[in-house]
């Protein structure tokens, strides 16, 4: 009787204290872009928020993974990559359901050619931030608390700027063919890159072709990663083979819609490289021929958005990241992949 006393009295510790996890959710927003880190020590980073209205699905479906599954009561880092609305719709709102405590952004520029309406739609992220987000820019790291497997957040292009060119020589620096200036911001995009012990995750929100090619000509200043969050929902305007065949991803997710993203040619793109095991894909591309695109087994959601149930992606980092495993949805079998 005194034991069981005892064990009432001791003070809960979460699965991720103990197991000592780092876990990252991809969460479908339908063509958007939504990704919860989750460290040991619960710290929390969500990059990008998806789209809003729709009856507040995207909303809906990141407090669903923020507060039942990944059992958070609070969201401790939020991020923008840039100022599409996909990208950042929902950090106003998911202010107003759970507390927020740092903002974190390019810096907000005063008008954005492509988005009539931003002055008014970024004004909701203002009031939530308190116009006090803080600004990122390449060569940065995020404040994250370390522990016993040392975890950081290194921001690797920002407002079309990118780290220093250091590094091995690319031996594909010479696929990059140069396209028409972006002028929008998805060529601002911030590049977070995530190190949890030997693991290693890439993520470049929009980023596109040029700058992807100015980070990585002529030589590789990232070197290869386990990780990578196909960039773009996997349209051709990024995904610079430059890019992705240096880094060599053991497994890519692809956060892409039924009809958005998940193109044939970024899809062929990720098959050339030699270490990729797996790519995952949030939708089905409903309008791709099935052997274009990956495996069913590996698609979250296979239908149209009409009845989608959002299911999400699930990466789980081992204590010193030497291996990870990877699942779809609640029910989903996790598959293990070993680090570099």
């Amino acid at each position: 009787m005194m034991l069981v006393i005892l064990l009432m009295l001791m003070p809960s510790v979460s699965a991720a204290d103990t197991e000592g996890h780092l876990d990252i959710y991809f969460i479908d927003v339908e063509g958007g872009a939504c990704t919860l880190l989750v460290s040991p020590s619960g710290e929390s980073l969500i990059i990008d928020s998806g789209y809003p209205d729709n009856n507040d699905r995207d909303l809906n479906r990141i407090l669903h993974v923020v507060r039942d599954v990944a059992g958070l009561e609070q969201i401790d880092h939020a991020a923008v990559t840039h100022w599409h609305l996909d990208h950042y719709g929902n950090h106003a709102a998911l202010s107003t359901k759970i507390r927020i405590n740092n903002f974190w952004d390019r810096g907000i520029p005063d008008v954005l050619s492509e988005d009539a309406q931003f002055v008014n739609r970024v004004s909701n992220y203002r009031s939530a931030s308190q116009n006090a987000s803080n600004s990122l820019k390449a060569g940065d790291s995020l404040p994250v608390k370390s522990g016993k497997t040392s975890y950081g957040v290194r921001i690797l292009t920002g407002s079309r700027e990118v780290i220093p060119n250091t590094g091995q020589p690319n031996p594909y620096a010479d696929l990059h063919e140069p396209q028409p200036k972006d002028t929008t911001d998805n060529a601002a995009s911030l590049s977070f890159l995530l190190t949890f012990g030997e693991f290693r995750f890439l993520c470049c929100g929009d980023l596109t072709w040029n700058i992807e090619a100015k980070l990585m000509t002529p030589n590789n200043p990232i070197g290869q990663v386990d990780m990578f969050m196909v960039t773009h929902h996997g349209l051709a305007t990024s995904n610079n083979p430059v890019l992705v065949r240096a880094i060599d991803p053991r497994v890519a997710v692809m956060c892409n819609g039924p009809t958005k993203g998940g193109t044939e040619g970024v899809i062929r793109t990720l098959r050339k490289c030699e270490s990729l095991e797996a790519l995952y894909q949030l939708h089905r591309n409903v309008k791709l021929e099935p052997e274009l695109q990956t495996p069913a087994s590996f698609i979250a959601n296979s239908g149209p958005t009409q009845g989608c149930q959002g299911v999400w992606v699930k990466a789980s980092v081992a204590p010193g990241g030497r291996e990870y495993t990877v699942q779809i949805g609640p029910e989903g079998k996790p598959r293990h992949y070993l680090s570099r």
